[in-house]
């Protein structure tokens, strides 16, 4: 039983699945994989046909081949929860779900491979959305609450000063400028406040103009690397939001890092992205990683909220409107952090238009 069995309409079918499929003949050797085994497991469908199954999967606890020849000698499906694969990029956690496959005189085992941490993922990001909206309703209440008394305070400052003597319009000044400090500050909690005017671009070139702008800021000590995937197609984007974004994150990783420290700015295509309730077959990722010490556990939670900040010199702004206008861009920002690895992810979903330009994809 080989892949060469399957018309390409269930190929299509198997390629638009959220989990794993991957068929091995009756030797255990792999003989079809789709398109989310492939970026589940970090490989490609040419380098991992005809190989056998421990090598493909290969479990840290147990291997799963005596499992699979259980399953072809008596008939019967099995399932190997919470299993653990280690890969040379990666570790991930995954539901093994692996069936008997008869036809005629041939055989095979069909394994379905179901990432567990994935659906945490796609748990936390949208708690995290739904986080931020009550937060920005929250925000834009209080703003026009204040608002209001401050356009008030402030024209009620500039009356009063006509009437009064030069050496006491010092403190209308005051009342003024301490007025107009506050109203830039409500405006700037409040987020980007314009739609994008967007336009196709070379998502490199914007990363290159952030690089650009953030190495003449930081000390000799820090190195900026970056790791481009040259393959990636232009997206439809607002160049200077997605400039103000990706320079807001990776000031943060300068200024985290100090004197000393490397700073990796990497772009690559993920598949099978999902973004809110929406899934989409490939996504832009950009990773900001630095190694500096990490932002503490208790505020690992809530970095995205306008005015939360580790730092005593911080606004706690920079990530708030940074995660503003990657939303307007129907995309997301997720981070993970440990010490000496901090990871920002931006995930900008791709037009559809590009599928049949991505290596690997429009050949399916």
């Amino acid at each position: 039983m080989t892949a060469s069995d399957t018309p390409s309409f269930f190929r299509r079918i198997l390629d638009n699945l959220g989990d794993g499929v991957l068929l091995f003949d009756n030797t255990l050797t792999l003989t079809y994989i789709n398109m989310p085994g492939e970026m589940l497991l970090a490989v490609s469908a040419r380098q991992v046909l005809g190989v056998r199954a421990r090598l493909v999967l290969p479990c840290s606890e147990q291997p799963v081949e005596p499992d699979m020849r259980h399953a072809l000698d008596t008939g019967i499906s099995l399932t190997k929860r919470n299993v653990t694969l280690v890969h040379p990029l990666h570790v991930i956690t995954v539901n093994l779900h692996i069936s008997p496959i008869t036809e005629d005189e041939a055989s095979g085992v069909l394994v379905q491979v179901q990432q567990v941490d994935r659906h945490l993922r796609i748990s936390m990001e949208e708690q995290l959305l739904a986080q931020q909206n009550a937060a920005k309703s929250l925000l834009k209440g209080l703003a026009h609450e204040i608002k209001n008394p401050l356009g008030g305070l402030r024209g009620a400052a500039q009356l009063l000063e006509r009437e009064l003597h030069d050496e006491l319009r010092e403190y209308t000044q005051i009342i003024i400028e301490e007025s107009d400090r506050l109203q830039s500050l409500l405006d700037r909690m409040l987020g980007p406040n314009k739609l994008p005017q967007k336009a196709w671009l070379n998502i490199h070139r914007v990363l290159d103009r952030v690089t650009q702008l953030v190495q003449v800021e930081v000390p000799a000590g820090v190195r900026i690397v970056r790791d481009y995937d040259p393959s990636i197609p232009e997206i439809f984007g607002d160049a200077d939001q997605l400039i103000q974004a990706i320079l807001n994150i990776v000031r943060n990783a300068a200024q985290a890092l100090g004197m000393h420290g490397r700073i990796i700015i990497r772009s690559r295509i993920d598949r099978q992205v999902t973004i809110g309730e929406r899934r989409h077959r490939m996504a832009v990722k950009i990773d900001i990683i630095d190694d500096g010490p990490g932002i503490k556990p208790e505020l690992l939670n809530h970095i995205f909220y306008p005015m939360v900040t580790g730092r005593a010199e911080g606004t706690g702004l920079g990530l708030s409107i940074a995660q503003g206008l990657i939303n307007q861009h129907g995309g997301l920002i997720e981070c993970s952090s440990v010490p000496g690895n901090t990871v920002f992810s931006i995930f900008l979903p791709l037009e559809e238009d590009h599928e049949a330009n991505v290596p690997g994809l429009g050949s399916r």
